[in-house]
């Protein structure tokens, strides 16, 4: 994995605006500006940097959003497990 490729990836605006998509039909309060405080923890998600990466070396002009780096599949799973991880318990009584 290269630092470089997370941080393109972490930034990457295409790939963005398909998680703000996704976060807004997930019911997430802000997508933007959700979608802009995961971007971290989204580029350190299984896979995903290895297939940016590997598209960015054929010269994949918008790898962001191309679903065949990254899956909307993928993107779904990756908000959901991110939400849930953000969403405080209760303690126990």
């Amino acid at each position: 994995m290269s630092y470089w490729f997370q941080a393109d990836l972490a930034d990457d605006s295409s790939l963005r605006r398909r998680v703000i998509a996704c976060a807004a039909r997930e019911g997430i309060s802000a997508p933007e500006t959700w979608a802009h405080e995961q971007r971290w923890r989204l580029s350190v998600q299984p896979g995903w940097v290895e297939a940016f990466a590997s598209a960015k070396i054929s010269e994949n002009p918008d790898p962001g959003r191309d679903e065949a780096v990254i899956s909307d599949g993928m993107i779904l799973a990756a908000v959901q497990v991110l939400r849930e991880s953000a969403t405080p318990t209760s303690p126990a009584a």
